[in-house]
């Protein structure tokens, strides 16, 4: 049996930090340098202090968003994770400058993050989400 990568430790209390919504947790296993970007919502957030902010609106938009990993990549200094969100659109999501106003349902999308590590931290996370799945849920008509 292969012994398992130590990032996977590292990488498991990310996730469950995410889970909890433990701002701090997850800011502390991040690099002074970090950088956050969301390629989907076009969310940039560079250093500590900035990704602080930006988790805490994911959060304030999402109060019940939950991540589930479906398959997590572990070699060298790299995590690459495909995960599953579940939230509830109970508050207004803004597109292109615009609230969409609460649906109530429960929303449901795929998506991945590539992770490179420095010294057992995350130095970079890139999010990327279905957005059009996610976009449909949440009422805007796709061409």
């Amino acid at each position: 049996m292969a012994t398992p990568h130590p990032l996977e430790a590292v990488i498991a209390r990310y996730n469950d930090a995410w889970n909890r919504h433990d701002v701090e947790a997850i800011v502390a296993l991040h690099t002074d340098d970090s950088v956050f970007e969301n390629h989907t919502s076009g969310g940039l957030a560079v250093g500590k202090d900035a990704i602080r902010a930006l988790i805490t609106g994911v959060f304030s938009t999402f109060p019940d968003l939950h991540f589930e990993t479906r398959r997590a990549h572990v070699r060298d200094d790299l995590v690459v994770q495909e995960w599953t969100a579940t939230a509830t659109h109970d508050r207004p999501v803004m597109r292109a400058g615009k609230p969409l106003p609460p649906s109530g349902r429960t929303l449901s999308w795929k998506g991945m993050d590539i992770i490179p590590m420095r010294g057992g931290l995350v130095a970079r996370k890139d999010v990327y989400a279905d957005s059009i799945s996610y976009l449909r849920q949440l009422g805007v008509e796709i061409p």
